[in-house]
């Protein structure tokens, strides 16, 4: 069926039921923001295939909401499927829960499958029907009834990371964990976000493309714990060590009839955004719910020695990877027929050539020219391109090893290019380096600090449509909460900075049907001076990859810039040289020099 033949089909189903919206998330049942093959039920009605986006549907519209990042890849995606697009947070544009509440006639129901929709989320759509005396049923997948050849949930095996990785046992984690229950009054913690469940487990595994995470869902009391998973994931050894950390083995959807088990005494924590609305709503509604964060977010965001030892080590490994390829890039572009896809797949060789590479981190984002400016492109068969000299090309890859994963963004030069090209490139980088210069009190947010990645670009007149950074799990999710740098203030990203925690610092430009440009490193929060005014902060760069002198214009740049910048490029010759060939060294002697 194409996507007219899916809502057709989809609206017999909802006139069955009664369902007068039914409503289509990203998500999977623990509200990831990357999803297995399963469960992308969205992709599968609208066609659009970007990470993040809600489809409502009504029985005479569509409609696919999505954030600044996917603006461009959604509008192409969406043409002709019958599904309008609404640009989250431009004005005039209706949020879902406000297009619901429109569009529910008085007395009517809107649909959605529980388990795909966060608790708190849950709860906005109940104030949403609320004004038209609506009712929600969150019992029915329908996608699932017209999807006939669904992929099965995946059923790939788990992996463990010892403690030479983590820097910290599972024992000690839960009795960090039990420590945070008691604070907060809780005798009784249920956790659904995978990343949350594989940090406290030490275990890993590859049940969504690119992001080693684990099916599972955890109920943690003060003397056990219970791990909800396809047992047959698990190694006899990692059962044993599981047994010795009071860790019972159950089926992975019998959560949901366990939780009905809860005692009217019982003090639960849950966390709104991470908490299904069907597990939620399962747990008896006479316990006590405590709803506050996940301790987990923030315990997992603050590295721990060994974790920044590993992830500096691992970022040294993905510098050689990338810079092989910068020198390949520039030696052969011109030369020999090079794609976005041939591009990508190189880069990925020279990333399978470092000890301990495991996969990508993500899916690779490699743009030529226009595509470029497509903030979250995926090249296809379909869309693929040759490189060739006069424009850029964008590239933003990860690798995941287990010393961690990596996050970059390079913009190369491909022979000479336009000098508007170079002033939006020297323009970014100014923003990249005026935020990596930060020193800043304890206590500060992404978003104290998000101006300082703008304010170059601000005074052209020009923006970027997506935060400035995030936080990067090891060796799980690369977008990690609590903390971000962004403008728009998001409530999961508004924790303060922490040392220990690794932050993104990618600022970008985009001119539609011409080019786009990023520069990301990543970066850890260190502690700097401690005075009678407080505790100072300040960021450390720890991706070790030039960024291309062949774009930048140096008469832009202010002489803190220059020093800044060259400071770094003499970094990353140190750190990266030594493992080059003479050719390879001799060509990044040239490509971080002073200016």
């Amino acid at each position: 069926m194409n996507i007219p033949e899916r809502l057709t089909a989809l609206r017999a189903l909802m006139a069955e039921k009664g369902f007068d919206i039914y409503m289509v998330p990203t998500d999977d049942n623990h509200q990831s923001e990357y999803v297995g093959e399963h469960f992308k039920a969205r992709a599968f009605i609208t066609g659009f295939t970007g990470s993040a986006g809600t489809a409502v549907i009504t029985q005479d519209e569509a409609g696919l909401w999505t954030d600044g990042r996917y603006f461009i890849q959604a509008a192409r995606q969406l043409e002709g499927s019958g599904v309008k697009l609404f640009k989250m947070g431009e004005p005039g544009v209706p949020s879902v829960e406000e297009f619901i509440t429109d569009m529910l006639p008085e007395n009517g129901t809107l649909g959605f499958d529980g388990r795909v929709v966060a608790m708190g989320e849950g709860q906005a759509l109940e104030a949403a029907v609320a004004p038209k005396n609506g009712t929600i049923d969150y019992s029915e997948d329908l996608i699932d009834k017209i999807w006939t050849d669904r992929p099965p949930l995946s059923e790939e095996p788990a992996f463990a990371l010892g403690e030479t990785y983590t820097g910290e046992s599972t024992a000690e984690k839960l009795a960090r964990i039990r420590g945070a229950m008691k604070a907060a009054g809780a005798d009784i913690h249920v956790i659904a976000a995978l990343d949350d469940v594989c940090w406290t487990t030490n275990l890993r595994g590859n049940d969504i493309e690119f992001f080693p995470l684990l099916l599972s869902y955890a109920v943690i009391t003060m003397d056990e714990m219970k791990l909800y998973i396809d047992e047959k994931k698990l190694t006899g050894d990692m059962k044993a060590k599981l047994a010795a950390d009071h860790i019972s083995l159950h089926p992975y959807n019998a959560v949901y009839e366990d939780v009905k088990n809860f005692k009217d005494t019982d003090a639960i924590l849950v966390d709104p955004s991470r908490l299904n609305y069907a597990l939620y709503n399962n747990i008896p509604k006479g316990a006590k719910i405590i709803e506050q964060d996940n301790p987990t977010i923030v315990m997992k965001a603050m590295k721990n020695d060994t974790e920044l030892k590993n992830i500096v080590n691992a970022h040294v490994k993905d510098g050689v990877a990338v810079t092989k390829f910068m020198y390949w890039l520039k030696q052969n572009v011109g030369e020999t027929e090079i794609t976005e896809l041939s591009a990508a797949d190189k880069l990925e060789e020279f990333r399978r050539e470092q000890e301990g590479y495991l996969w990508q981190s993500f899916e690779p984002i490699c743009g030529f020219g226009e595509h470029g400016a497509i903030v979250h492109y995926t090249s296809t068969p379909e869309t693929n391109v040759p490189l060739k000299e006069g424009s850029l090309f964008l590239t933003d890859t990860g690798g995941g090893y287990y010393e961690g994963s990596t996050d970059i963004t390079r913009t190369f030069a491909l022979g000479d290019v336009p000098e508007n090209m170079k002033e939006d490139f020297t323009a970014v980088l100014k923003c990249n380096l005026h935020l990596a210069a930060a020193v800043f009190l304890y206590g500060t947010t992404g978003y104290n600090l998000d101006v300082l990645a703008r304010q170059p670009l601000w005074e052209r007149g020009q923006n970027f449509n997506h935060g400035t950074g995030h936080g990067v799990g090891y060796l799980m999710n690369i977008h990690e909460a609590p903390t971000g740098f962004r403008c728009a203030i998001r409530e999961k990203e508004k924790h303060p900075l922490e040392p220990g925690m690794v932050i993104t610092n990618e600022p970008g430009l985009y001119i539609e049907g011409s080019h786009g440009i990023r520069t990301e490193n990543e970066m850890v929060v260190r502690k700097g001076d401690c005075t009678e005014y407080g505790q100072f902060l300040y960021f450390e760069p720890i991706t070790y990859v030039p960024i291309d002198l062949d774009a930048v214009k140096p008469e832009l740049l202010s002489q803190a810039d220059k020093d800044q910048l060259n400071a770094y490029h003499a970094k990353v010759y140190d750190i990266v040289s030594p493992h080059l060939s003479e050719d390879e060294k001799e060509w990044l002697r040239r490509y971080t020099r002073a200016i």
